[in-house]
């Protein structure tokens, strides 16, 4: 008998919980408000103006990209006799990091954490496997994320 009460009670309070009626979102949005500060006209303004910034930037970025000129300098072989070498005047900009290293980083830190809570008689051995775990998962992650972005 107690467990008909029970689960009847919670039939029932399910049942209020979900009967609950909804707005309809015709009438939740129905205020209108008049623009009395002109934020339309300055939207539009806005973006007429980034629309031309976008262009000229653009534009210059095409002229930047141009072909750069190449220089020869020269250099001094074991014989002693000039040779000419060529290179490019614009140097390759560095990556910085790749994801791989920073998940290997993010999961040695998180691993660490999360193995000295979790190995509460010896936090240290916790966090030495922990960190080792952590740092092999962020880098494999890290890894596919860099070859889905073609780095490697």
């Amino acid at each position: 008998m107690k467990k008909t009460l029970l689960i009847v009670t919670l039939a029932v309070g399910v049942a209020a919980c979900n009967t609950k009626s909804k707005p309809d979102d015709q009438t939740a949005g129905a205020v209108k408000y008049a623009d009395t500060v002109g934020f339309a006209d300055f939207q539009r303004w806005k973006m007429l103006n980034e629309l031309k910034e976008s262009e000229a930037y653009y534009n210059q970025q095409q002229q930047a990209a141009a072909p750069a000129a190449r220089r020869t300098t020269t250099s001094k072989s074991s014989a002693g006799t000039a040779a000419p070498v060529a290179s490019n005047s614009t140097a390759t900009k560095k990556k910085g990091w790749s994801k791989a290293a920073k998940g290997a980083v993010i999961g040695t830190a998180t691993g660490a954490a999360t193995g000295a809570i979790v190995n509460k008689k010896n936090r240290a051995a916790g966090g030495v496997i922990g960190g080792v775990v952590g740092a092999g998962v962020g880098y494999l992650i890290g890894r596919d994320m860099d070859k889905k972005d073609g780095r490697y």
